[in-house]
């Protein structure tokens, strides 16, 4: 869960909030006293909100049409400010999955970004996990610890450094680049990833693929992947059940491997 650490069945003051129009467009955003939310449909002020239930209908000022939900991780993914282009959830869900991201688990992951994939690998690590993300662009960092701050994580620490000096970090269970270059920085995934660890990469073109096979294959790795997930989404409307108009085609490939035995 994101946030709304209360056991109320009703939204609250500080509690961040999802409006969903019959659309199917939507809005989140943290729910404060006397404010308001301006939309092309009518106005919602907050305090109208407050102590209504979940999943209720509420309208704006133009008699529009919302549905008060509790935000989930793949609507605050698609709706963080961002600077830099963020992973999607299709993509995210099979690296959580293939890099054995749980709770207790300690990661690094390089190329912070605007925080979207920081912050789901912070909610699979749990309390008793912890993730070290590196990047050495502050003004990056900036803005993903304000949207790791919106919902509260204590299990990241941020690293403004450049990663060609090394990680600080030794013994770590997975290790995520999420660089134009992974390539150039494998010798110090070697040096932090624990024996057996998972390296993990996603990389745009086929060029860049190749250069990370060559790579990969000359270090301590094994059990070297290549993929590529597809996702096509279909108009929910029972009367007219078709694949929708526009799809993403390719947002990038993924690379993992597996560390081996270091003497």
């Amino acid at each position: 869960m994101l946030n709304n650490k209360s056991n109320f069945n009703t939204a609250q003051a500080d509690d961040l909030v999802e409006l969903v129009s019959t659309k199917g467009k939507y809005y989140i955003f943290k729910l404060e006293n006397n404010k308001e939310l301006q939309t092309h449909r009518g106005v919602i002020k907050h305090n109208d909100l407050i102590g209504k239930k979940w999943g209720s209908e509420v309208f704006s000022h133009r008699s529009s049409s919302f549905y008060l939900l509790k935000p989930g991780l793949y609507e605050w993914i698609s709706s963080i400010k961002r600077n830099t282009q963020i992973m999607y959830p299709k993509d995210i869900g099979y690296i959580l999955l293939k890099m054995n991201i749980i709770p207790g688990t300690t990661v690094i992951e390089a190329g912070t970004g605007s925080g979207s994939f920081t912050h789901v690998l912070a909610t699979y690590l749990g309390e008793s996990g912890h993730l070290y993300s590196y990047d050495k662009r502050k003004e990056v960092q900036n803005l993903a610890e304000k949207n790791i701050l919106r919902i509260a994580k204590n299990n990241v620490t941020f690293i403004n450094q450049d990663i060609v000096d090394g990680f600080a970090q030794t013994n770590v269970d997975a290790i995520f680049l999420d660089l134009p270059n992974p390539y150039d920085y494998l010798e110090q995934v070697i040096d932090s990833l624990k024996s057996g660890g998972y390296f993990g990469t996603l990389l745009p073109t086929t060029n860049q693929v190749n250069k990370i096979l060559i790579a990969l294959e000359g270090l301590n790795f094994n059990s070297i992947d290549v993929c590529e997930m597809l996702l096509r989404f279909y108009q929910a409307d029972s009367s007219k059940l078709r694949p929708v108009d526009r799809m993403v085609a390719h947002t990038g490939y993924l690379v993992f491997a597996r560390s081996t035995y270091k003497e």
